[in-house]
């Protein structure tokens, strides 16, 4: 099979192909250049029924992971985030990752930078790399927020670091001495500032 033929196949509308990569691994790129073989997850279908997905408490939230790199291939990684009154994170900084937020119900007080952003339902949040931010929920019922992080990566600080959440409809517990000993311990591998609450 050609290169050409191969290309008309993996891109043909409608249809999915999934590449062997050991054949792929090398193949020439139009440039004459040589590129990487497309990833196999690229054409796989990703379903996670509602509650399924791994969760874990952080301090004053509870993440559910959606997707993470290992099936995105590394490019992104998307939770489900609640957060109870009163709760969030305190500030820290990602060197490596984006962080953006699309607030499905709730509000939420995005400290950023030296600015204060007051996001309710329906609104989108795009914080970069490299940025002090935290959030907190100024409302009076729990925000829900899917998060988005480019690149994949960090969903394995909250993995290690965070404790399991058993009962997904308890309110998160207090962050406890070794949850926080763990965060400052683990923080710097994972490109993660942590900072002292405002």
């Amino acid at each position: 099979m050609t290169p050409q033929t191969l290309d008309s196949l993996v891109h043909s509308p409608g249809e999915t192909v999934r590449e062997d990569p050991q054949q792929t691994a090398q193949r020439p790129a139009a440039t004459g250049t040589r590129e990487a073989a497309p990833a196999p997850w690229r054409n796989e279908v990703q379903y996670v029924p509602a509650g399924t997905g791994p969760a874990y408490w952080g301090p004053g939230n509870q993440l559910t992971f959606l997707i993470t790199g290992k099936e995105t291939g590394g490019a992104f990684f998307l939770a489900e985030m609640s957060v109870p009154p009163g709760g969030g994170p305190p500030p820290h900084i990602h060197r490596r990752e984006d962080e953006s937020f699309h607030l499905l119900e709730g509000t939420l007080t995005v400290q950023v930078g030296g600015n204060t952003i007051t996001a309710s339902a329906g609104d989108f949040v795009y914080l970069p790399r490299g940025i002090v931010h935290s959030f907190k929920n100024t409302g009076d019922g729990t925000a829900k927020a899917l998060v988005l992080t480019t690149p994949a990566g960090l969903e394995n600080y909250f993995a290690e670091v965070f404790d399991p959440a058993g009962d997904r409809s308890a309110t998160p517990p207090p962050p406890s001495k070794e949850m926080l000993a763990r965060a400052m311990a683990t923080a710097p591998r994972y490109g993660l500032e942590l900072l002292p609450p405002a």
